[in-house]
């Protein structure tokens, strides 16, 4: 039989790891007797919604499994969430689904809302109700969301794939060791098959996380077979315990897919919005830069925050009529209600003429001229010729922006972004076969 489990909500913010969940699984599931038809899914969710922790990343696993071993998977997933979540927070509260059988429309277009807007519980009990499946809750129950979401999100368009390799548990909370120069010759010698893995303007690593979970690095790509070769390259001063490639929505944009009406844009919602640059670019003690945007429905405020770097020189170089797209993420700051939209992209698609006032030029000599004093017009400074009805011409001043695309650099980029270096490599419909051979150890 064919079976779908999903789980999300294992971690909290002082450790764990619900895609380390998924690496005890797998290995656990294998020496059951169960087949994987695909890599492990890890499907990103909203990253705008306030009640996540990190990457807000929920996991699937789709097994093939002999009829009489369904009940000891089903206990075996069970006692690993409970074992791994950290009940201890209160932001952690775990949630498991199983489905047999063909994943169903419905929970595929549930999935699809849960990237791309904001869902709930009882939304998500009706459908697992409606479809046979079944959910295991604990605390509040929240996240029975993710993991009907990720049993939903079967990544049948664009997709990417992710080698994460994890900590020994007594290393776990200390600095990692992991050889830099390695990561930048790892970046070189896969330009085009992975992405992500640094950011050239600082000259940093990005493949580690800074927290205290078990991730010791993960390395995105284009494939199995390339994140399994970038991995292999990492030097570490430490062992890793163990490995495994997912495929993934991260570096695909699917959250940024509805464009929207400014008066319809809603709290914690992403969106893409087509507008008119309303005011002159304003920026805040901090850092963070703010621009108006308007359409025929209403404006927003759209910010450039500090971390984005030169982007936000982008944003600061927009004037009043430039018309651009907008990608982002809508947040309501507290005690503000206008909505912000905060920034992951944008697309100049139209300049505005930036003009500016200059004297005359005498029409006898062509020379420079020089006011003779408030409405008395202008006198010319070579040959004396006076136009007392002469005024200012307006000169067309260069812009120092260009029509396109514009993100922040990739150490501010959010998991799902998708990175200039992926545009034109986005990939169509997933055929389910036979797994690299290399996808686990152990």
């Amino acid at each position: 039989m064919q079976l779908h489990i999903g789980f999300d909500d294992t971690d909290s913010p002082s450790g764990g790891c619900t895609t380390y969940v998924a690496a005890l699984l797998v290995e656990k599931l294998l020496r059951l007797g169960a087949r994987f038809i695909d890599y492990p899914n890890l499907v990103r969710l909203n990253p705008n919604v306030p009640w996540k922790t990190r990457g807000n990343g929920a996991i699937s696993l789709r097994l093939y499994v002999d009829s009489p071993l369904e009940d000891d998977v089903r206990k075996l997933v069970i006692k690993i969430v409970e074992d791994q979540a950290d009940f201890d927070c209160d932001n952690t509260n775990p949630g498991i689904v199983f489905l047999e059988g063909e994943v169903p429309s419905n929970v595929t277009k549930f999935s699809d809302e849960a990237i791309q807007s904001v869902v709930n519980l009882n939304d998500a009990m009706a459908i697992i109700d409606s479809c046979g499946a079944s959910a295991v809750g604990y605390k509040d129950m929240r996240g029975v969301i993710g993991a009907l979401a990720a049993v939903g999100g079967c990544l049948q368009g664009d997709h990417t794939y992710e080698f994460l390799a994890y900590r020994m548990l007594e290393n776990r909370g200390k600095p990692r060791l992991i050889d830099a120069a390695s990561v930048f010759e790892m970046d070189a010698a896969t330009t085009g098959e992975t992405f992500s893995n640094v950011d050239e303007q600082v000259r940093r690593p990005l493949i580690a996380p800074h927290g205290p979970d078990p991730v010791l690095f993960g390395v995105r790509g284009e494939s199995p077979e390339a994140v399994h070769r970038a991995g292999m390259m990492i030097k570490t001063a430490e062992p890793v315990e163990r490995s495994v490639i997912f495929r993934t929505n991260q570096g695909t944009d699917s959250h940024l897919k509805r464009t929207l009406r400014i008066a319809d844009l809603r709290p914690f919602a992403p969106a893409i919005v087509d507008g008119k640059v309303s005011s002159e670019p304003r920026t805040i003690p901090g850092g963070h830069t703010f621009i108006s945007l308007e359409d025929e429905t209403g404006s927003v405020d759209c910010a450039a925050f500090e971390p984005t770097g030169h982007f936000r020189d982008v944003v600061t170089r927009l004037i009043p009529g430039d018309e651009i797209k907008a990608y982002g993420g809508v947040k309501t700051p507290n005690g503000i209600n206008r909505k912000t939209l905060n920034l992951e992209k944008i697309e100049v698609t139209r300049l505005e003429n930036s003009a500016r006032f200059v004297n005359p030029t005498c029409p006898k000599c062509g020379s420079s001229m020089e006011s003779m004093g408030r409405d008395q017009g202008y006198r010319c400074r070579k040959c004396r010729y006076r136009g007392p009805r002469l005024t200012k011409r307006a000169v067309d001043a260069p812009r120092e922006l260009a029509l396109g695309l514009y993100l922040p650099p990739p150490r501010a980029q959010r998991h799902l972004t998708k990175p200039l270096v992926r545009y034109g490599r986005e990939k169509g419909e997933h055929v389910f076969g036979e797994l690299f051979d290399r996808w686990h150890s152990p």
